[in-house]
């Protein structure tokens, strides 16, 4: 586990890129058992890729997703997308609690 500085986060790319890939990785193995693969997979590639996470302090992750939520390539109603991709965000941020140390 890595030593986490909240300071160091502001750069997070630059100090934390191998832990941030692992969150990612383990929330999209967690899905990817969870649900429809193909909708994992576009989410992950088509609005994941464009996510941003950010430190809000107490040990809380929160990840900012792009404004524009339309996947291509699979077929997805609304309602399910916007379900899938709450748990997908939320599995993130329990990932990032736990490879940053902060998951009790």
């Amino acid at each position: 586990m890595t030593e986490f500085d909240p300071e160091k986060f502001e750069d997070k790319y630059e100090h934390y890129f191998p832990e941030l890939q692992r969150a990612y990785r383990q929330a999209f193995e967690t899905m990817n058992d969870a649900y429809n693969s193909e909708v994992v997979h576009a989410i992950d590639q088509q609005l994941l890729a464009e996510s941003e996470p950010f430190y809000e302090g107490d040990g809380e992750f929160r990840v900012e997703l792009p404004e524009d939520r339309e996947l291509s390539g699979v077929i997805v109603d609304d309602e399910t997308l916007s379900a899938v991709l709450d748990r997908y965000q939320a599995e993130i941020e329990a990932e990032l609690q736990s490879v940053f140390g902060f998951d009790g």
